[in-house]
């Protein structure tokens, strides 16, 4: 079984930052893409920002420039830094993972969400 679990989501006021976490747990082989995807009310989930083993990057372009990922393989999380945040970025944040289990093929896993809301 393999869990992940996201943190760091808040209320915070336009302009400000806020990091959020995501660490997988469980029977764990090993771990491949890493992403982080959003979904505000009345809107479909979208892809934020995602991450290779190797570290490359790719971002939606509502964050390119103002959002970072990054992933400690050794410790199986993902994190998102988020700077210069808008209330247009008001959503639940989603970590998805695409995970070997051991002695299983490789499957993608979901975090529950945390709620991220910019407003002054």
């Amino acid at each position: 079984q393999v869990q992940l679990v996201e943190s760091g989501g808040g209320l915070v006021q336009p302009g400000g930052s806020l990091r959020l976490s995501c660490a997988a747990s469980g029977s764990i082989f090993s771990i491949n893409a890493m992403g982080w995807y959003r979904q505000a009310p009345g809107k479909q989930r979208e892809l934020v920002a995602g991450i290779s083993p190797g570290g490359s990057t790719n971002y939606a372009d509502s964050v390119k420039g103002r959002f970072t990922i990054s992933r400690d393989n050794a410790k199986n999380t993902v994190y998102l830094q988020m700077n210069s945040l808008k209330p247009e970025d008001t959503a639940v944040y989603y970590c998805k993972a695409d995970v070997i289990a051991t002695g299983y093929a490789g499957l993608d896993y979901w975090g529950k969400g945390t709620l991220v809301t910019v407003s002054s």
